[in-house]
């Protein structure tokens, strides 16, 4: 026999999941914006996942582990690290979210532009401390006798020789070992990797927040280098803030936010 007790439990249990599930649709409702994450070279998602949770204000975020990250040392080439990236986009798109976001710092800006020019499906992007520039160093001779092996092999189709190479970031060098297919598709000086290329190209005219600092060496370059170059919108922003390369993200953090806020 039932008791009163378990009647009355269990319509306090029913009440309970309706109430639940009320919240849980008012959240689902309420998805406005999402950011795909990109850090830098030879870092991790935890370098720039600080700066995500100060954007969850407004945004939801994941931080993904790019094959430039320290751990996986170019496992890679380019495009796989885009399909990632639009893999991550169409997830959040799935997941009901009206805007998409990529922001990405130093070479994971190189990246989110290298999206928009092959993929293009973000909304917006956040170029933080853009970074890795095949071009610039090629001229410098870093690296230039593997990128021209890598060049040769991949025409001969052998782009699954491995070669070592010297790699560069914000000064310091390190000797790195990868496969002439992944190297070519990374260190082209007119490839994916080059950004006044990648900022031209982009599939849509996105609003573009570049933000630099005044201490980054691409500062010298300015609006120029790529950000002019890529197709214009009312709410694209070339920020310049008191930083260096590695401190961009934590010191444009609140500025970043309040353009996000203002993008609808």
């Amino acid at each position: 026999m039932v008791s009163i007790f378990t009647l009355r439990i269990g319509r306090l249990g029913l009440l309970l999941c309706g109430l639940l599930a009320c919240v849980l649709t008012v959240h689902a409702e309420d998805k406005e914006c999402a950011i795909v994450l990109l850090h830098g070279k030879w870092g991790n998602p935890q370098y720039i996942a600080f700066f995500g949770r100060k954007m969850e204000p407004v945004c939801s975020f994941k931080s993904l582990e790019m094959p430039w990250a320290e751990r996986r040392a170019y496992d890679q080439p380019y495009a796989a690290a885009l399909a990632d990236i639009d893999a991550q986009v169409k997830a959040f798109r799935a997941q009901g979210y009206k805007k998409v976001l990529l922001a990405g710092h130093s070479f994971g800006a190189n990246a989110a532009l290298a999206y928009m020019a092959t993929i293009g499906d973000a909304d917006a992007v956040v170029a933080l401390a853009p970074g890795h520039s095949p071009a610039l160093t090629y001229e410098r001779g870093i690296g230039r006798g593997a990128v021209d092996k890598a060049r040769e092999l991949v025409a001969a189709g052998k782009g699954d020789e491995r070669l070592e190479m010297e790699d560069v970031k914000q000064g310091k060098k390190r000797s790195m070992r990868m496969r002439a297919d992944v190297l070519w598709s990374y260190f082209d000086p007119d490839g994916l990797g080059h950004m006044p290329k990648t900022a031209a190209g982009f599939k849509k005219p996105v609003p573009l927040l570049w933000v630099v600092g005044t201490a980054d060496p691409l500062f010298a370059l300015g609006q120029d280098f790529a950000f002019s170059k890529a197709p214009a919108n009312a709410k694209s922003q070339y920020l310049v803030v008191n930083a260096g390369h590695l401190d961009t993200p934590d010191v444009a953090a609140a500025q970043v936010l309040a353009w996000i806020k203002n993008l609808d």
